[in-house]
């Protein structure tokens, strides 16, 4: 897939297991996953966190063959999802950066920049997370407001 605001194409990328089964290697429960997940979730780690630590510490590849739900859905039962998910709330952190960076460089128009493209992501991504429902419909990026989260 090319890049959104280039004129590259993409890079080659690893690709997930083909096989959807458990893998034999995997002997955990699925209570104990989940388990492991929830806790991971009380100690504030992020989905994607939680999914690198369990394939790096545990031998997890993937969790929804083993459990047949995602980690999300396991977040969700048990009412630990975040307000904002992941992916929006890392493209605002990034936005929060480059305006942090622009304050002290001000003639950096090159990330002047970038800081309108990530901007319009944000934009983008919350249009699309209001229209499932992830997010409040009132819920507006504002500059000064994701810089004092």
């Amino acid at each position: 897939m090319g890049r959104l605001h280039t004129h590259n194409h993409g890079k080659s990328h690893s690709i997930r297991p083909i096989d959807p089964k458990k893998p034999e290697w995997v002997k955990q429960t699925n209570d104990e996953i989940e388990g492991l997940i929830i806790k991971y979730a009380k100690e504030g780690m992020t989905s994607s966190q939680i999914g690198i630590k369990l394939r790096d510490q545990h031998a997890i590849p993937l969790v929804k063959p083993i459990i047949n739900k995602g980690i999300k859905e396991v977040l969700i039962e048990n009412k630990l999802n975040p307000e904002i998910p992941d992916d929006l709330n890392n493209i605002v952190m990034k936005a929060v950066n480059l305006q942090k960076h622009l304050k002290e460089n001000r003639s950096d128009n090159r990330n002047t920049r970038a800081l309108e493209l990530v901007e319009a992501k944000v934009h983008r991504l919350s249009t699309h997370y209001k229209k499932t429902g992830e997010i409040d419909q009132k819920w507006k990026y504002k500059s000064v407001v994701a810089q004092l989260e």
